[in-house]
């Protein structure tokens, strides 16, 4: 691989991608709603010579852009959806939202999906200059978060043809390789009876009741689980605000995750007793619905190496004494539980090295690959099929807890494009060495062989069931 042309791949087109990211923290569109997000990207994409492929899986947000001819088949996976209720002002040190009651980028899709696409055009431009062959892919994928997008699009055969598929994450470190919970999002909704509450209770069967019950119920089988599966909940409809009415439907949405998904499938049904206890104890009927799942994030070992060796490559990013600065403000509000966390998992892995450069505001620790499942994505569901690498990249202040207004609040900094430029000289050189190296493609496919261990994958997801956006039309 020829470093120097492509770090110069990179880097003259840099503020180009730097604009487009933060156009796209601008936009914050939440789940299959990411119109203006894919629209840039595609323009961008086409723009470039890539040729595009729309509402692939039948997914309007969805898109496929592809160049080059022949094998290997190396695809890029972007994303660009924001989270509800975040929106945030950039830059500022206190919770301050940039539109009443919008969205925002707390988890830094924004960079996600941009350092994707410059990966993308970077390797595009790097075969035409050096005569290599292969295929590169771009998919734009909508709706990570909470509604399962890729694990959709594997369902329509958007990914079919793949040889390897790479992505990355923003993050508060440096991580080669990133891993992660199965989950499922299930909904319950209860129906019962209405009633007057005070001159005919006796006729009423509560649904809101149930979901109550279905709680405490949780709450008391939450003792009875192994201690890295995880329950949440958000009650979604309590049929309307009348105490006086006995309450007739009432839904709640269960996200409940565990290490693998055979694992979820088994949780999933010990949640599901529950409600229809909760069911018969209230007198009520509880429609039961999975409207996403994930699967766990499948490491390769192949994959990792070589994603290691090009994070220590590229590792010397031009942090100025502003960007410390700025970064010191930000580390000053970080949770003291996650500075510890971020350390002792350092120190674990990294030993004396780790004291000194955890002193930074921000993190230039490279971490190898630590076995840490933490949240989830739907990038599981792809690892499962195709070898996949998946690494994150340092775009925040050390501490800063994703899914947080101060994340959103730095997504348009200089500190989070530089992580976004490293990840995507990562993303970069990773799909050269393997252009140049097809063997090494062969190697990967092997390993996921062999840590999938005769297990095949299998999706919670229902067959026939359509994503979200589908199901209003």
């Amino acid at each position: 691989m020829n470093k120097e042309l492509l770090s110069s791949l990179i880097e003259e087109k840099k503020d180009i991608f730097a604009e487009i990211s933060d156009k796209i923290w601008e936009f914050a569109e939440p789940a299959f709603q990411e119109k203006k997000s894919s629209r840039l990207q595609m323009e961008k994409l086409r723009e470039e010579g890539f040729e595009i492929t729309e509402g692939i899986a039948g997914i309007p947000t969805a898109f496929k852009a592809s160049c080059g001819s022949g094998k290997p088949v190396i695809a890029f996976l972007g994303e660009y959806d924001a989270l509800p209720l975040l929106s945030q002002k950039a830059d500022i040190m206190k919770k301050e939202e940039e539109t009443a009651g919008s969205c925002g980028h707390g988890c830094g899709h924004q960079l996600l999906g941009t350092g994707s696409v410059q990966a993308a055009v970077a390797v595009k431009d790097y075969i035409e200059k050096a005569g290599l062959g292969g295929t590169v892919l771009y998919f734009g994928c909508p709706a990570e978060e909470g509604e399962a997008g890729k694990a959709f699009m594997l369902k329509g055969h958007a990914f079919d043809g793949c040889d390897i598929c790479l992505t990355w994450h923003p993050y508060t470190m440096h991580v080669c390789s990133m891993s992660s919970l199965a989950n499922a999002r299930v909904k319950y909704t209860f129906k019962g009876i209405s009633a007057h509450a005070a001159t005919s209770p006796h006729l009423g069967r509560s649904a809101l009741d149930a979901v109550e019950l279905m709680n405490v119920g949780c709450n008391y089988l939450r003792e009875h689980i192994p201690t890295d599966c995880r329950l949440h909940y958000a009650i979604t409809n309590t049929e309307g605000d009348a105490p006086n009415v006995v309450q007739a439907k009432a839904e709640v949405l269960y996200a409940i995750r565990a290490p693998r998904n055979t694992d979820t499938v088994s949780l999933v049904e010990r949640v599901n007793k529950v409600a229809r206890g909760a069911a018969m104890m209230t007198e009520t009927d509880v429609d039961i619905e999975i409207c996403s799942a994930y699967a766990d994030l499948i490491p390769n070992k192949t994959l990792n190496e070589l994603v290691l060796k090009n994070m220590n490559e590229f590792s010397n990013i031009p942090y100025t004494g502003e960007d410390m600065d700025y970064a010191k403000k930000y580390r000053e509000l970080a949770d003291a539980d996650e500075i510890r966390r971020i350390k002792g998992t350092a120190q674990k892995f990294l030993g004396e090295k780790a004291e000194a450069v955890l002193g930074q505001p921000v993190s230039k620790l490279i971490l190898p690959p630590v076995g840490l499942k933490q949240g989830s994505n739907d990038v599981g569901d792809v690892s499962q099929c195709i070898p996949t690498a998946c690494f994150s990249s340092a775009c925040f202040a050390l501490g800063t807890a994703l899914h947080t207004w101060q994340a959103v609040a730095q997504g348009k900094s200089s500190i989070a494009h530089k992580g976004m430029f490293f990840a995507a000289q990562v993303l970069a050189a990773t799909a050269v060495n393997l252009l140049e190296n097809p063997d090494i493609v062969e190697k990967a496919k092997a390993d996921l062989v062999e840590t999938m261990g005769g297990r095949s994958y299998e999706s919670m997801i229902p067959a026939g069931q359509k994503p979200a956006i589908l199901k209003e039309q």
